[in-house]
């Protein structure tokens, strides 16, 4: 053991003295970072005088092939890149790694900008030897955050320079935020939250809403939170106290509280203006089950809109459509149309098409499939037919108008309207006069709020026939008696009003 150590320090000697016979050397220490050892005494700067390897099967999770790779003619300046990995790692690496079998270190630790130039030792491990071969290496630290290396060949073959796996370049699938990095943590790369992270402005905190139609979900950076002081398991709780609970992780650093889109629930406030419903809510932040420091309080609310239009295609074409309402990407609730088969509502005809005598009634039943049920009735305004897809089809005729049954069709029955979450009339079926064959319903709904407002619609024919007259005359039709169908002359059609 003495006689190996003797042999090494007489190596290092006569390197140290061949190092100083070369051209140069000596006005090295009076230009820190540059390489002054070149052939003819000009100085270089490595950080800008270099080749590029850039090949994966030189990082430490690869294993080696069945022609493994040896770096013995490789001498120069060097710069690590690519998925493989941007540095030498700093630790033993296990044999049959990089693609070879004796795998190279760094036997030290890489330097800083300010250190220049350094000299360090790379070991090779074979036969349960991690430092069985070894060789003198330079290395610089570069201002833009890499590594550059002055290699002198191995000692032998096979032996490789690795890199370390977990300074592979591009690993994040996406840019991460300000207060994240991209490192491999947990077995995966990604962004990950920055140690050490010190935020005092709270203003500054990220958030997220969701105003869904059965839930609202307040998101916040947790890396931004962590930078406040709430760290680990953040405690919150609403304007209702019973709703408190641990902040829910999710993905991409953030972490939620889930509410329920209804009046009261957890303290919910409810406003009304004249276009929408407003829930309002506090979300309260502490970490630690006593307060004495540090209390985060984040307002929200969600508005959704009273007045919806909910439209089938066609009543016969297709039977159910479903539309969503957004209120400038605040939230929204879903109103559902179908026609049924029954007087019992219960069972919609199905397929895409369904053509109906003119003696059968229409049973049309709308619901607030999604949406505060225990607060609003769902309100029928008006409901129209046109002979064409078209909702603003100059040819309309009124099924209901002002929540009331168009007086002069005796046929028109609502069942229910602004008493709960359901609409339901039936009609006799018909057709418009002329080419037309398909008729279009198109309905106006009305989130009522019976609280503080008259849901029940109050109706008085007279009123409602005078109501009705006043609508433009071009763009209504009037009902007369239609045709079975097993008449053979229609005596009394649909007819536009003269001018």
């Amino acid at each position: 053991m003495a006689s190996s150590y003797i042999l090494w320090l007489a190596s290092v000697c006569l390197l140290t003295q061949a190092a100083i016979q070369q051209p140069g050397y000596r006005n090295q220490s009076s230009k820190v970072g540059l390489d002054c050892g070149t052939s003819g005494g000009n100085c270089i700067d490595p950080c800008d005088n270099h080749l590029i390897l850039n090949d994966p099967t030189r990082s430490t999770d690869f294993e080696a092939g069945d022609e493994p790779k040896c770096d013995k003619d490789l001498i120069g300046w060097y710069r690590f890149m690519g998925d493989g990995g941007v540095r030498l790692p700093e630790t033993c690496v296990p044999v049959f790694q990089c693609d070879t079998l004796a795998p190279m270190w760094l036997n030290g630790l890489h330097p800083t900008v300010n250190e220049g130039i350094v000299s360090r030792k790379t070991c090779a491990h074979w036969s349960g030897n991690c430092c069985l071969w070894e060789s003198e290496v330079l290395v610089k630290a570069c201002t833009g955050g890499y590594f550059v290396y002055k290699l002198q060949g191995t000692p032998d073959c096979d032996l490789r320079y690795c890199t370390d796996h977990l300074t592979a370049q591009n690993k994040c699938d996406k840019a991460c935020r300000p207060e994240e990095e991209c490192r491999y943590e947990n077995g995966r790369w990604g962004c990950f939250c920055r140690p050490g992270l010190n935020i005092t402005e709270t203003h500054t905190l990220r958030n997220q809403l969701s105003c869904g139609n059965r839930e609202m979900k307040v998101s916040l950076d947790s890396c931004q939170l962590g930078g406040l002081g709430f760290r680990d398991k953040v405690e919150a709780y609403l304007r209702d106290r019973n709703c408190s609970g641990i902040m829910q992780k999710e993905e991409d650093n953030w972490v939620s509280m889930t509410i329920p889109t209804q009046a009261t629930a957890c303290g919910n406030i409810l406003e009304k203006n004249g276009t929408h419903v407003i829930y309002k809510n506090t979300l309260s932040l502490v970490n630690d089950l006593i307060i004495r420091d540090k209390l985060l309080s984040v307002n929200f609310q969600c508005a959704y809109p009273l007045d919806m239009k909910a439209s089938l295609e066609t009543a016969l074409q297709p039977i159910v459509s479903t539309v969503s309402i957004n209120a400038s990407g605040n939230g929204e609730f879903t109103v559902r149309m179908a026609v049924f088969q029954d007087s019992d509502y219960r069972f919609p005809y199905e397929g895409d098409k369904v053509i109906l005598p003119v003696e059968s009634l229409l049973y049309v039943g709308a619901i607030l499939e999604r949406g505060d049920t225990s607060r609003f009735k769902l309100l029928l305004r008006n409901c129209y037919a046109t002979p064409s897809r078209d909702k603003n089809d100059p040819v309309k005729y009124f099924i209901i108008k002002n929540s009331c049954p168009n007086p002069s069709d005796p046929t028109v029955s609502v069942v229910e309207n602004g008493v709960s979450e359901k609409t339901r009339f039936s009609v006799q079926m018909f057709m418009f006069a002329g080419n037309s064959d398909l008729v279009f319903l198109h309905c106006e709904v009305y989130l009522c709020d019976p609280l503080n407002e008259q849901c029940t619609p109050t109706c008085y024919k007279n009123q409602l026939r005078s109501e009705v007259e006043t609508i433009n005359p071009d763009r209504v039709l009037d009902l007369g008696p239609i045709a079975r169908k097993d008449t053979l002359e229609c005596t009394n059609t649909l007819r536009r009003p003269k001018r």
